[in-house]
């Protein structure tokens, strides 16, 4: 197939989509067990397609929540079942993933039934007929963008301080002004030109947390072809191995070298949900 592309002119008529299958584990559990809707533990994410886009979404519900009675996973899975419910009505603009997230959120805040937490958000949509991949990342999930074995595009972390990401909130009215709360709009938001054939990896800080750069890319090396079984397969290795580093006491993870960067001894993988999605820029077949 790339042989193929090497002779692509830059006026690409035809239409892109994205073979996209997800993979992930619960950290309280030792196989990837899916909670109502797609939510790995307090993780919850969504793929959606729409006559004009895909779009991939990918949210983490911030754990400490629990302390206070709440299930993390009750904010991130409805919003990004709100999200994709959004899209498949065709009510966003492609190249404005920032607008899927506010719209989401701000429906949540309006909905008559409580619900209480926070959790980071990463929106990745694809236009079909541009070929650009637009995205919005608030918090510390995210996206890489591989080709030819190398990363040539990847999101921007945002923490307010170590181990504190960006978040979208709903706190209890006697917790407002305490709890944490970013806005949509703080979301980092990019564009980008892909080709067929790039792989766009989108997943929660459990993987990227356990899991550096030249790892992942270890991974994709193996990737055969970009049929649904085959990338189902490789997303499923990708996790399983974050999975089984995040156990491990002696591995100096990604997550031990910040947390030493940031003047604390810490060793070992880091214990969390881990959610991935794995998607391959294809032509479009309706």
């Amino acid at each position: 197939a790339r042989a193929v592309l090497g002779g692509l002119s830059q006026t690409d008529s035809r239409d892109y989509s994205l073979v996209a299958p997800s993979c992930g584990f619960g950290k309280d559990f030792r196989k990837g067990i899916l909670k109502k809707g797609m939510c790995y533990g307090d993780d919850a994410c969504f793929v959606a397609r729409h006559r004009s886009a895909d779009v991939l979404g990918v949210a983490d519900g911030v754990g400490g929540w629990r302390d206070y009675g709440v299930d993390p996973s009750q904010f991130s899975g409805t919003l990004m079942r709100t999200c994709e419910r959004l899209v498949k009505e065709g009510r966003f603009v492609p190249s404005n993933p920032v607008g899927i997230l506010t719209a989401g959120y701000c429906e949540l805040l309006q909905n008559k039934v409580p619900l209480l937490g926070s959790s980071t958000a990463c929106i990745v949509v694809l236009d079909r007929t541009s070929h650009r991949l637009h995205t919005a990342n608030l918090g510390d999930s995210g996206f890489l963008v591989v080709r030819g074995g190398e990363v040539v595009h990847r999101s921007d972390e945002q923490q307010h301080y170590f181990n504190t990401p960006f978040q979208l909130s709903i706190a209890p009215p006697e917790a407002e002004g305490v709890v944490l709360s970013d806005s949509p709009e703080a979301a980092d938001s990019t564009s980008f030109d892909v080709q067929l054939g790039d792989i766009i990896l989108t997943a929660t800080d459990g993987l990227f947390d356990n899991m550096p750069d030249y790892m992942i890319l270890q991974e994709l090396k193996k990737l055969k072809n970009s049929n649904y079984e085959s990338i189902q397969q490789t997303a499923r290795s990708i996790a399983e191995q974050a999975h089984e580093l995040a156990y491990d006491p002696t591995y100096m993870s990604p997550f031990a070298q910040f947390a030493c960067d940031n003047g604390l001894n810490v060793r070992g993988g880091k214990p969390d949900d881990i959610t991935v999605l794995l998607s391959i820029v294809a032509e479009y077949t309706d």
